[in-house]
């Protein structure tokens, strides 16, 4: 098996001649050109704390978006918060060290996240409004700036629905099946006041949308999760609430292309952990062969991730060898450096064949994260891999907020 996965990739993979932002994007022309026919490009990873997987992403991000065209840049970040960021990258209004801060999550405070996006409001910078390229955050979790919108305008024109203010605050913070509750009723309250917000003369679009990012919020929040339930677990209703917000994205303009980071267990066009239906699989779907999913893996390194279950605990580096059980093990053993290879129409035996993968998320486990893998047949669960030879870790903001 490994001098067939060696043969087949010294005759397939495209070297990445940079990890380095601003770089010329000539080695990536072979990618541009494979996702040309995409409306949607799934970029994955298999850590949420690895700087060169921020890099490449920023690498292939301008040349998607100055080569190919893509339109969007949509993330697995606080669809409520990143509206804020969104007015950075279009129209330069904040700071943006302090807009990515607040996107919801540890994972993308970081010095690389900053960067992209100074490098989209630069691009932006002197072209027309309707070719800048957009921000939008796809996870209905933390909705503080929607909770404020909603609740604000509530207490100065509806002072009679304070109850309704005070009961949508919990989602401000209010994680994935943090508040089951099998009758919905935080989700019934939200839809309420969205309908009130639709047919209210002095509720703009933007009101709108906050109010309708809440039932977003509220549906998930009280969600159970328990895997068990299938589709209407907080895990499987967390991955369709992602394809749904992509979908509205092309959806609504025939123009929009789309690309949408995540970890690699969402993007995949298949399931991850108890069956549940990925982000991708439901893009791919929908959309057919217009989405494109490309996995990020590495081989050996230093990554961030908070130690066992602790939600609230700082990220910590966490250390991890090439090993032998991986399919990054027989990448690393395969090619030397850094590369990439298409998996679409590949007929090779080992990508159709169960594999093993590294899968760390925000959170890993305190002893046995070196040993932690998932599933994985590549051709099938993946159109494309990009390897990384080594990791290191990302570099947080100092005194981020959450």
């Amino acid at each position: 098996m490994p001098d067939e996965i060696a043969r087949w990739l010294t005759e397939h993979a495209h070297t990445l001649d940079t990890l380095t932002p601003g770089a010329p994007t000539d080695d990536l022309k072979p990618l541009g050109e494979t996702v040309r026919g995409a409306r949607m490009v799934g970029l994955g990873e298999s850590t949420h704390g690895t700087a060169e997987f921020f890099r490449l992403k920023h690498r292939i991000i301008e040349c998607l978006v100055r080569e190919e065209g893509f339109t969007t840049l949509a993330m697995e970040a606080s669809e409520s918060a990143a509206r804020a960021l969104d007015a950075y990258v279009r129209h330069g209004v904040g700071d943006p060290a302090r807009l990515v801060a607040r996107l919801g999550y540890w994972t993308w405070r970081t010095q690389e996240m900053v960067d992209l996006a100074e490098w989209l409001h630069a691009h932006n910078r002197d072209l027309a409004e309707e070719h800048r390229v957009r921000f939008v955050g796809i996870d209905p979790q933390r909705g503080a700036d929607s909770v404020e919108a909603v609740t604000s305008f509530l207490r100065a024109h509806a002072p009679g629905r304070e109850e309704d203010a005070r009961a949508l605050e919990v989602l401000i913070h209010a994680r994935p099946g943090s508040r089951p509750d099998p009758e919905q009723e935080l989700r019934q309250r939200a839809e309420d006041v969205a309908r009130h917000f639709a047919d209210h003369a002095e509720a703009d679009d933007e009101l709108v949308e906050h109010a309708r990012i809440l039932v977003r919020a509220a549906d998930l929040v009280t969600r159970s999760l328990d895997q068990s339930g299938g589709e209407e677990s907080a895990f499987a209703v967390r991955d369709r609430a992602m394809a749904d917000a992509v979908a509205r994205l092309v959806d609504g303009d025939a123009s929009a292309r789309v690309i949408v980071w995540a970890h690699n267990g969402h993007i995949a066009k298949g399931t991850y952990g108890n069956r549940i239906t990925a982000l991708g699989s439901r893009l791919r779907e929908r959309y057919g062969e217009g989405y494109y999913a490309l996995a990020l893996l590495f081989g050996k390194g230093s990554f961030l991730a908070r130690r066992g279950d602790d939600l609230q605990a700082s990220p910590v580096r966490h250390r991890i060898g090439t090993g032998t059980r991986s399919i990054e093990a027989r990448f690393a053993g395969a090619l030397k450096g850094d590369y990439y290879v298409d998996l679409r129409d590949a007929a090779a035996p080992w990508l159709h064949a169960p594999q093993a993968q590294r899968s760390f998320g925000a959170n890993v486990p305190q002893f046995s994260y070196r040993f932690h893998t998932a599933p994985l047949v590549p051709a099938k669960d993946y159109d494309g891999i990009a390897f990384v030879a080594r990791s290191t870790c990302s570099h947080q903001l100092p005194h981020a907020e959450e």
